[in-house]
């Protein structure tokens, strides 16, 4: 059982309360605009939860902080001198025409080397710099997965990353698959964490959901 998201203010913060039958309150700070939602179990009173709040209220603020750091990305043309990201750093794009096949690489801790064949235009490579996106994340995910997997006592059956304009992640908990927004790739690696760690916690609330019905 779930009841719909109602909305307290606690220091200034607005924050969104749903309640689940949970055994556990679950306090989470969501990128990109840092905006905060608790999960309470359905006993959990709304002056518990402000309790709760208040004592993360620090923690709270800090999460927002670097939040906000993260400098939104205007439209790409993807030309030498431009500024991209890659897991919340930020970079300068040098673009290379060379012949062969095109490839993305971190040249240092400044540059990230866009190789292209001589005339593409803006749209291919967008392409290649979304594919090389897709391949580091492709590499990030599975060990945050198992880490993470084992710690909370779930398990999932797949998962995937796609481009996702409004969300950063989902979880169709019936089908026990998860899926990744690729723009993940430019935030910094504990954001990537946090929506893993996020969309697993959905197939625990799922299952102790499933047991309490029993």
């Amino acid at each position: 059982m779930t009841t719909e998201a109602h909305v307290l203010t606690v220091g200034g913060l607005r924050v969104a309360v749903v309640r689940k039958a949970i055994k556990n309150l679950h306090l989470g700070v969501y990128p990109p605009d840092g905006r905060v939602r608790v999960a309470a179990p359905l006993v959990v009173s709304d002056a518990a939860v402000r309790v709760a709040v208040i004592g993360k209220l620090r923690w709270i603020r800090r999460q927002q902080a670097a939040f906000e750091r993260q400098e939104r990305e205007s439209e790409r043309e993807l030309v030498s001198g431009e500024s991209h990201y890659f897991l919340g750093r930020r970079y300068r794009l040098d673009v290379v025409e060379s012949e062969g096949p095109g490839r993305v690489v971190v040249r240092n801790s400044r540059t990230l080397a866009l190789h292209t064949r001589p005339g593409w235009d803006t749209r291919q490579r967008e392409a290649l710099l979304q594919r090389w996106y897709r391949v580091r994340l492709r590499e990030l995910v599975p060990p945050l997965i198992e880490k993470w997997q084992a710690a909370l006592g779930v398990e999932v059956a797949g998962w995937g990353i796609k481009k996702m304009k409004t969300r950063w992640g989902s979880c169709n908990a019936a089908a026990r698959r998860i899926w990744l927004n690729l723009e993940l790739a430019k935030k910094p690696p504990e954001c990537l964490e946090y929506l893993v760690v996020h969309e697993l916690m959905h197939l625990l609330v799922r299952s102790m959901t499933s047991a309490s019905s029993r």
